[in-house]
């Protein structure tokens, strides 16, 4: 018996029909092809899955795609508006903040959340917050960099937009 669902990713809304025990990680890669959302562990603890819904970090592998029924999920394709890369995705290219790549986009979204929550955060806010994410090649030490940068990016925008 397969379930209706209706999200809207990055901004659109998308519907289809899901076996109950689909994930959401699957939904994104499989019906809507949104391969930036990597499958890593399935058992959350890599973070490779990472995305937003309803503004919240979560971790696609655990999460139904039928529980994300009329949520809004954002990926890192949705990351960078109309106007080219989002601040984050600058900073990571900037800073060299991937080596690999694959626990990147987890890792961006993680920092989307982060910035939301802590604009000017301190190394200690981004260490915790960053956490539950795993990279296997960089050390994280260009990783967070790539995220203090990006802090400053966003505060320079909205600085600059408030000027206008």
């Amino acid at each position: 018996m397969k379930n209706k669902v209706s999200i809207t990713v990055n901004g659109v809304e998308r519907s289809a029909e899901v076996e109950p025990r689909m994930l959401l990680v699957h939904f994104l890669r499989e019906e809507l092809h949104l391969t930036g959302t990597h499958v890593g562990c399935d058992t959350t603890q890599c973070g490779a899955c990472t995305v937003r819904m309803n503004e919240q970090a979560v971790k696609s592998c655990t999460v139904f795609a039928v529980q994300a029924d009329g949520a809004n999920v954002t990926t890192v394709e949705g990351l960078a508006g109309g106007d080219g890369l989002h601040p984050i995705q600058e900073a990571f290219r900037e800073h060299h903040g991937l080596q690999c790549g694959f626990c990147t986009p987890g890792m961006m979204m993680a920092a989307s959340q982060l910035l939301d929550r802590y604009p000017e955060p301190t190394l200690e806010q981004i260490k915790h917050q960053l956490d539950g994410n795993i990279c296997r090649c960089t050390g994280y030490h260009n990783i967070i960099k790539a995220v203090q940068s990006a802090a400053e990016k966003i505060k320079a925008r909205k600085q600059a937009q408030g000027a206008r």
